[in-house]
């Protein structure tokens, strides 16, 4: 793989978890994504992948799996959530590129990419890893921002914004953030090698004035109501997919679960530094992280 990656949004140093979801005003937010989740994840499983798990808000409801993989760019992010969770052996900490994702083929039987793929300039890069890393039949379930959502639609109709809702590219509204097109996060998961089975819109009203005058309980009732229309249109700011991996042969079990993000060599060892055999690469192990950042000082 080149040394040259896309651009990453790095949440390094950031209070996103108290500042965008413990005092940020978006317990209904979190509740239906709470709710989607729960109606797409497997009933059980052996090791899941988070990607983009930033402080472990969502990692609670992945209880049903045995291990978990906390994949983020951000290592202050990984540290909050692993004061969060604990230093269980259930738990893997892994701060990496998702462009260049640090595991060996076919290792996870699920994963979830919730609130990340809208950092993503290539998409379709970041979902072609993801589906290498995981097994032949595993469940993989993707957030994507909508860029057709019915407020983008209204001010876009009364000139309120330039950019068009319906074209098929993405829109970066600030930088490193982008919306996609529903029809074209199918594409990218289909090219990447994914099956769609089952999608959900989600945030039905994420309005202001919504969310400060009819109760949280009230909207989130609402909105679990209306998840389902997502199997015919999409045009909430959210839309989950639950896809399956297919077209792919399961690799040779082996006992090993890292390997070089730089020349993809397997990785031997674990709960400490790892130096790659083949290119020399150490790998830094440090109070219950991984660190496989290219661009950190690696």
């Amino acid at each position: 793989m080149s040394e040259k990656t896309p651009p990453v949004c790095s949440y390094e140093g950031s209070d996103y978890q108290d500042r965008f979801w413990d005092q940020g005003a978006r317990a209904y937010e979190d509740a239906v994504e709470s709710i989607a989740l729960k109606r797409l994840l497997p009933d059980r499983g052996e090791f899941m992948l988070e990607l983009g798990a930033g402080a472990g808000r969502n990692t609670p409801r992945y209880a049903n799996f045995r291990r978990i993989a906390l994949l983020d760019y951000s290592r202050t992010q990984l540290e909050q959530a692993r004061d969060r969770l604990g230093d269980s052996d259930r738990y893997v900490y892994v701060a990496a590129d998702v462009y260049r994702l640090p595991f060996v083929q076919g290792v996870f039987d699920a994963a979830t990419m919730i609130r990340t793929l809208h950092h993503m300039t290539e998409p379709q890069l970041a979902l072609s890893q993801v589906w290498d890393v995981m097994k032949t039949d595993g469940v993989f379930i993707l957030e994507a921002a909508n860029k057709r959502n019915l407020k983008a639609m209204f001010r876009y109709l009364v000139g309120k914004q330039d950019w068009s809702p319906y074209t098929p590219e993405p829109v970066e509204f600030a930088e490193l953030n982008f919306d996609f097109h529903p029809k074209s996060v199918r594409r990218y998961l289909r090219q990447a090698g994914f099956t769609i089975e089952r999608q959900l819109t989600v945030s039905h009203f994420r309005v202001g004035w919504l969310k400060r005058n009819i109760p949280h309980n009230v909207l989130t009732a609402l909105d679990s109501a209306l998840q389902w229309t997502g199997r015919w249109i999409q045009v909430s700011p959210s839309v989950f997919s639950r896809c399956r991996v297919t077209g792919k042969e399961s690799p040779l079990a082996e006992d090993l679960l890292f390997k070089c993000p730089v020349c993809n060599t397997p990785l031997k060892g674990s709960q400490q530094d790892l130096v790659c055999e083949s290119c020399g690469k150490k790998w830094e192990y440090r109070d219950g992280i991984y660190d496989f950042r290219v661009d950190s000082g690696n």
